[in-house]
C-alpha cells in the first residue's frame, strides 16, 4: 500500500520509520512518502497561511500551496484522499479494515485554523477524526491512521496476529502473561500454565 502524507511538519514523522512500520517499509509491504507543503510556497519566506476572510482568530492555510503539493503526487488518479479533521467521522475498526483494502491513500494534515475550503472541496474524498478532542494538527492523527491501517496490509503482520487483534471480533484482548511464573508474589493463572507447551526454567 502507498501512503502519501501532505504536511507542514515532516519532521514529526520520524516514529513511523521504526518498529513494525519500519520493517514493513523495508519489506516493501507499505510505502510512506512525506510531502512538505511548505516546499510549494511561492513566497520568499515560505509562508503558507494568511488571515481568514470575514475575520476571526488564527490563520488559514492557503489553497494554492496545498493544491500544488497534491498535484506533485504521482499516480494519484485512483487514490483516496483523506483530510484529518475534527469535523470528520471518527476512525474505528470497521473503517480501518475498509481503508486497508485501498491501494493508495493520500493523507492531508491540517494546522492552524484549518485549510481553505475550496481546495478541500476540490481534492478531498473523506474527512476522518481520531476522537472528540483538540490536537495541534493532523500529523498525529495521520500516524494513528497509518499504523492502524497498515496492520491489515498483507505482509506487515503474521496472519495469526491479525486474527487475534483487539476489536476484530468485537471484543478486547484478554490479559496476557509470560515468565517469570511468579512476580511480586502473584502467580500466572493455573489454567494458562496447564495449557503452555514450554516449561518454565
Amino acid at each position: 500500500m502507498q501512503f502519501d502524507v501532505l504536511t507542514l511538519f515532516p519532521e514529526m514523522f520520524e516514529p513511523i520509520k521504526t518498529s513494525i512500520l519500519g520493517k514493513a517499509q523495508e519489506k516493501k509491504a507499505i510505502s510512506i512518502n512525506i510531502i512538505n507543503i511548505r516546499d510549494f510556497s511561492k513566497d520568499k519566506h515560505k509562508k503558507v497561511d494568511d488571515m481568514p476572510y470575514g475575520g476571526g482568530a488564527g490563520m488559514v492555510i492557503k489553497p494554492d500551496v496545498v493544491y500544488d503539493a497534491y498535484m506533485s503526487i504521482k499516480n494519484k488518479e485512483n487514490a483516496k484522499v483523506i483530510y484529518l479533521s475534527p469535523q470528520g467521522k471518527t476512525l474505528n475498526q470497521d473503517k480501518v479494515e475498509k481503508l486497508s483494502k485501498e491501494d493508495h491513500l493520500i493523507l492531508l494534515c491540517g494546522h492552524y485554523e484549518g485549510i481553505d475550503q475550496r481546495v478541500l472541496d476540490e481534492i478531498v474524498d473523506e474527512e476522518i477524526s481520531i476522537g472528540d478532542y483538540v490536537l495541534t494538527g493532523g500529523e498525529l492523527p495521520s500516524m494513528v491512521l497509518i499504523d492502524s491501517v497498515s496492520r491489515y496490509v498483507e505482509g506487515v503482520l503474521a496472519n495469526d496476529s491479525i486474527k487475534e487483534e483487539s476489536f476484530s471480533n468485537g471484543m478486547l484482548e484478554y490479559p496476557q502473561y509470560t515468565r517469570p511464573e511468579i512476580f511480586l508474589g502473584k502467580k500466572v493463572p493455573e489454567v494458562l500454565i496447564s495449557r503452555t507447551s514450554w516449561k518454565y526454567k
